[in-house]
């Protein structure tokens, strides 16, 4: 008897088994501490309408902005009320009214439908331009960066040579030689401003050959063409969108001022700047004539400015950290 009570007061003290059952309590201790499953982190992820609710107010004004002339531009056949070609000489240069918002030109035109096909003809343009000045630049900036010497003496010195004459004499220069039509003007648009985006990358592409996978790449035998695409070009997304965005306006400029001086976008294609140049004949009698296609130049303008900044904003990791 004796013997048992201290067996039973030791077995007391010790606590239950360790078997990895549970002692009759049900107390965990006596559980294996593998069977135990950690516990998940939960992480909340933000919807898109909390992402946007979150965007400074100015830059929810210019997404609305651009947004509702971009709706405009793409159907601007069920947009406009009325033919913007279409004259009627006993409509001409009439205020607003319910029939014509923004009343008609000194030809009778309706100058709301007018002001939409101008937009979708100036922005065309613009776009186009600022799409194959960013291939243009982004293809010399890269080969000069990655192959160096002789080549990037060569680009290098082409680039400083548009740095130092003006764009709009270049174009200019090239309408005098190769004519008024749209086509040339997209091309040597397109040639105005991809000096810019060039340096940029060229820039880039200095330090981002330096990267240890680009080293390697090269050392396992990788070409040139093969480290551009591969490694370079995508480090570079970021970097060309922000381009394109602050380069978009000052090239919708170029060609609205091409198109004011009459060596633009010729008739009777609609376009903002020939708009202006139109109207400015016109200030007291019927200034809407040249102010509505002014202000929409303005808030083009503006508004990807500000957009500009927050993409930039976003891409840059040092202020995104």
């Amino acid at each position: 008897m004796g013997k048992q009570r201290i067996l039973d007061e030791n077995e007391n003290r010790m606590g239950p088994a360790t078997t990895g059952e549970k002692d009759r309590t049900g107390s965990p201790f006596g559980q294996d501490r593998s069977s135990i499953a950690p516990a998940k982190a939960h992480v909340s992820k933000k919807s898109v309408w909390a992402k946007i609710s979150d965007l400074r107010p100015s830059v929810k004004l210019c997404l609305s902005i651009i947004i509702v002339l971009t709706l405009a531009t793409l159907f601007a056949e069920w947009a406009a009320p009325y033919d913007p070609y279409e004259p009627k000489l006993e409509a001409r240069n009439q205020p607003p009214s319910l029939q014509h918002v923004l009343g008609t030109d000194y030809i009778g035109r309706d100058t709301l439908s007018r002001t939409i096909f101008a937009l979708r003809t100036s922005v065309g343009i613009a776009l186009i331009g600022v799409v194959c000045g960013t291939l243009i630049g982004t293809t010399l900036g890269i080969s000069a960066g990655l192959f160096g010497g002789w080549a990037d003496r060569i680009i290098s010195s082409i680039i400083d040579f548009f740095y130092a004459v003006p764009n709009i004499l270049i174009v200019l220069v090239g309408i005098a030689i190769l004519g008024t039509e749209t086509w040339v003007l997209v091309a040597l648009i397109s040639f105005a401003r991809w000096h810019s985006t060039a340096r940029i990358v060229r820039g880039q592409v200095f330090s981002l050959r330096e990267l240890s996978s680009v080293e390697a790449a090269v050392a396992l035998g990788s070409s040139r063409w093969r480290v551009a695409v591969k490694h370079i070009l995508p480090n570079l997304t970021s970097i060309l969108v922000v381009d394109m965005t602050l380069k978009f306006p000052a090239i919708l400029l170029l060609e609205s001022s091409l198109s004011f001086l009459g060596l633009g976008v010729q008739p009777p294609l609609a376009s903002l700047g020939a708009m202006v140049g139109e109207g400015r004949d016109y200030l007291i009698s019927a200034p809407l004539i040249a102010l509505t296609p002014a202000f929409v130049m303005v808030a083009i303008v503006m508004c990807f400015q500000v957009l500009g900044d927050w993409v930039r904003d976003i891409a840059d990791v040092r202020q995104a950290d």
